[in-house]
């Protein structure tokens, strides 16, 4: 496979088709089976993390509560685009952060902001993998080393690059 050149470009070309597509699939841990299921994703770069709005009733926030491992996985088939996302979880009744995301989209699920059973879930990515052609693999993403510690990235075998 042939691999593009590693520098935060990869990086920030990630975040882009991430933010472009704007839903994923989330995957979780339940003992030793995976479930996933679609989720409207709330793009933020700026500030490594991923959100989603979450139903407290819903089992997918108990098994984030068990492992906060997580994998989403973006795609855009009619484009070709892909990304996957390997990061951890955390579910929260952080009001404001709720009411700040809550768009016309969320009225399918809830009537208002203000509903007790919406919860923010927060991801907060360490790798990505994205493809932007037919069969391509353009780059593998370490996302969150540099972000946390100002460090160097990881160049490797597959084009690692920290954010």
């Amino acid at each position: 496979m042939m691999a593009a050149e590693s520098n935060s470009g990869d990086v920030t070309h990630a975040w882009d088709m991430m933010k472009k597509i704007t839903f994923a699939m989330l995957a979780t841990k339940d003992g030793d089976k995976i479930r996933s299921r679609p989720m409207a994703a709330y793009v933020e770069p700026e500030n490594n993390t991923i959100y989603f709005l979450t139903d407290a009733r819903r089992h997918k926030d108990e098994e984030i509560a068990r492992d906060h491992h997580v994998n989403l996985a973006f795609a855009d088939t009619g484009g070709q685009k892909y990304v996957s996302v390997v990061g951890s979880a955390v579910v929260s009744n952080d009001r404001a952060k709720i009411r700040e995301l809550f768009t016309t989209s969320a009225k399918a699920w809830w009537d208002s902001a203000e509903d007790p059973n919406i919860r923010v879930l927060k991801v907060t990515p360490q790798e990505a993998e994205y493809w932007d052609s037919p069969g391509t693999l353009v780059s593998y993403v370490k996302m969150a080393v540099a972000a946390v510690t100002g460090g160097r990235p990881d160049l490797g075998d597959n084009r690692k690059v920290a954010i």
